[in-house]
């Protein structure tokens, strides 16, 4: 198992990364930039948790405080990915309305500096491999926000653009595979198991990304 899965962990951080690096050269727009900046974010914040865990399966010693400090970079890069995300859609769609764009951003924003608020409370013991049910609760629960006002705003224009009709359910799918792990986990190990489905999701949206990448705008009859 140990081989499959750090093989399936190096994969992923090697293709958000070579993803983001591809797109920043290749579309140099607004689009473009933001695009390539949330795959690089992704990928780098990914790659704090993910390289500790694949050293823990083949080198000798006590990685705990690695394993939590990534958790804490990821929550927050994680986070930082969906405000992209939020800002991307105000690019790729013409929003009908200047004050409801800014009411959602406003919203968007609370949640954010909830979220990193909660992440860097001392509860959180990240040293310690930050375990808690409580605040692996607390913590998610602005996290959980911020993914479905993403998604709902994607579902609502997923007909406008081809290239990212499905991204709403790469969103949604993501966080149904991510809550439980999030939560229980640390009672339930198996749980972890999750954390791969939830990454070929984050791949996927990677890939609409990667397709966009020529500036096709065609619209779905």
């Amino acid at each position: 198992m140990k081989y499959g899965e750090s093989s399936f962990d190096i994969i992923y951080l090697l293709f958000a990364i070579i993803s983001g690096i591809i797109i920043l050269i290749r579309r140099r727009d607004t689009i473009g930039k933001l695009m390539g900046s949330a795959a690089l974010i992704l990928g780098a914040g990914d790659a704090f948790h993910l390289i500790p865990r694949v050293l823990n399966y083949f080198v000798d010693g006590d990685f705990t405080a690695w394993l939590g400090y990534g958790k804490l970079i990821t929550s927050i890069t994680m986070t930082i990915f969906y405000v992209l995300l939020f800002l991307l859609h105000t690019k790729l769609f013409v929003w009908n309305s200047k004050t409801n764009k800014n009411r959602i951003l406003i919203l968007l924003l609370i949640a954010t500096a909830c979220r990193v608020i909660l992440c860097l409370l001392p509860g959180n013991d990240w040293a310690g491999g930050g375990s808690s049910v409580f605040y692996g609760t607390i913590r998610n629960i602005p996290f959980v926000m911020i993914g479905v006002l993403i998604a709902v705003i994607y579902y609502q224009r997923r007909n406008e653009r081809k290239n990212f009709k499905r991204v709403w359910l790469y969103i949604t799918l993501s966080f149904l595979f991510y809550i439980p792990v999030a939560v229980a986990a640390s009672l339930v190990p198996m749980l972890g198991m999750l954390m791969l489905p939830k990454t070929v999701c984050y791949m996927l949206m990677l890939g609409v990304f990667l397709k966009e990448i020529d500036g096709n705008y065609l619209t779905l009859s």
